[in-house]
C-alpha cells in the first residue's frame, strides 16, 4: 500500500535475508485431495524484520458436525484476532444455532474475533442472530461492512458480499455506498498494508466458482494496492498466486488471494479443473488460515485439524 515502501522492499528484503528473492510462493504437503502446487519456490528465511501481529481464521464453520471443535482447537492454540469469513453458524445463523454451534466452539474466542457475514446468516431476517450475537464487533448492522486497525502497519477492510442479483449492483458497484466508503477508506490509510475480506470469493475453482458480482470492489482494491484477500463459501482451501484486477497472474503486483471456506462444517469435492493462478487447493482437510504480518512482509500457514497432513505455507513481501 505505502508509495516509498514498494520501492524500497525488494532492496530490504535482499539485505535482511540475504537473498535476491522477493517472495517464496508456497511450501505444500499434499495429498490425493490436493492440487499439488506449481512451480518452484524461493528461499527465504524464516522471520521478517520487527515486530509481528497474527491473524487466523476461516469461514463456513458451525453446524451439528465435529468440524467445528476440531477447527476451535486449533484456535485454542493460536494466539491473535481471529477472522470469521462468513456463514459462521448453520443454516441460518439465528440465535439458536449461534448458541448451539458457535458458542461452544470458536465462541471460546469471540472477544478477539472480528466477523464477515455470509449468505447463510441472511436467512435469519436482517442477519440478526448474526449482529445480535457479535454486537459492535461485526460493525453497522445496517451496513455490514466495516474496518479496523489489526498493528500500527496493518489496517483491516471487511466487506459485506452477502447480496445477489440487482442488490449485487446496489451494494456492491462503482456507485454504491460501501464501494464509496471502501474508496474513502483505503484512501485514507494509503501508509498501511491492508488485508481485505468478505464471504463470497471472487476466484474460485470451486463448486460455486467465481463471484462476478463482487468484481467492482475487486478491482478497486487492486488500484488501491491492497496485499491480501481472504473468502469463504466454497468449502475447501485454495491458494492463488497473485491476481490483478484483470483476473490475471501478477507476481510482481498482485493480491494474495485464499479462498478458506474450511472451518467446520462440511467440504465440497472438487468438480472442476485448477484454474491456471491456482497454487494449490484441498478439499478434505478442515483447518485455520495463520497469517503473520510485518511491516515489510507476511507469511502465511494453513494448520490442519488433528490428525491431517495437509499444510501450506510461505512468505512474500507487501506490494
Amino acid at each position: 500500500m505505502k508509495n516509498v515502501a514498494k520501492l524500497l522492499v525488494p532492496a530490504l528484503l535482499a539485505t535482511a535475508f540475504g537473498t535476491s528473492c522477493a517472495a517464496d510462493w508456497g511450501n505444500t504437503k499434499w495429498d490425493p485431495g490436493s492440487q499439488a502446487p506449481i512451480g518452484a519456490h524461493a528461499n527465504l528465511p524464516k522471520a521478517f524484520l520487527g515486530a509481528t501481529t497474527v491473524m487466523v481464521g476461516a469461514g463456513d464453520i458451525a453446524f451439528e458436525s465435529t468440524g467445528a471443535e476440531a477447527t476451535a482447537k486449533l484456535l485454542d492454540t493460536i494466539p491473535g484476532t481471529v477472522f470469521a469469513l462468513g456463514d459462521n453458524a448453520y443454516q441460518t445463523g439465528s440465535p439458536a444455532e449461534f448458541a448451539k454451534f458457535y458458542e461452544p466452539t470458536w465462541g471460546r474466542h469471540k472477544a478477539r474475533t472480528r466477523p464477515a457475514v455470509g449468505n447463510h446468516e441472511y436467512r435469519t431476517p436482517g442477519a440478526a442472530g448474526y449482529y445480535n450475537y457479535f454486537g459492535a464487533a461485526a460493525g453497522d448492522r445496517t451496513k455490514g461492512y466495516y474496518a479496523y486497525d489489526v498493528s500500527p502497519d496493518w489496517h483491516v477492510v471487511v466487506i459485506n458480499s452477502a447480496t445477489t442479483g440487482d442488490d449485487a449492483s446496489k451494494n456492491l458497484g462503482p456507485t454504491s455506498e460501501q464501494y464509496r466508503w471502501l474508496e474513502q477508506d483505503l484512501d485514507a490509510h494509503k501508509q498501511q498494508n491492508v488485508v481485505s475480506m468478505w464471504h463470497h470469493p471472487r476466484f474460485s475453482s470451486g463448486v460455486h466458482g467465481d463471484n462476478v458480482d463482487t468484481d467492482a470492489i475487486w478491482r478497486l482494491l487492486d488500484a488501491k494496492g491492497v496485499d491480501i484477500a481472504l473468502w469463504g463459501h466454497d468449502h475447501h482451501y485454495e491458494r492463488f498466486y497473485p491476481i490483478d484486477g484483470l483476473g490475471q497472474r501478477n507476481d510482481t503486483n498482485g493480491i494474495q488471494s485464499f479462498v478458506v471456506g474450511t472451518g467446520g462444517r462440511s467440504h465440497y469435492a472438487f468438480i472442476k479443473p485448477a484454474k491456471s493462478m491456482t497454487a494449490v487447493r484441498n478439499a478434505k482437510t478442515f483447518g485455520v488460515l495463520k497469517l503473520t504480518l510485518a511491516k515489510e512482509g507476511y507469511e502465511w500457514e494453513f494448520v490442519p485439524e488433528a490428525g491431517e497432513s495437509f499444510v501450506d505455507s510461505g512468505r512474500a513481501p507487501v506490494r
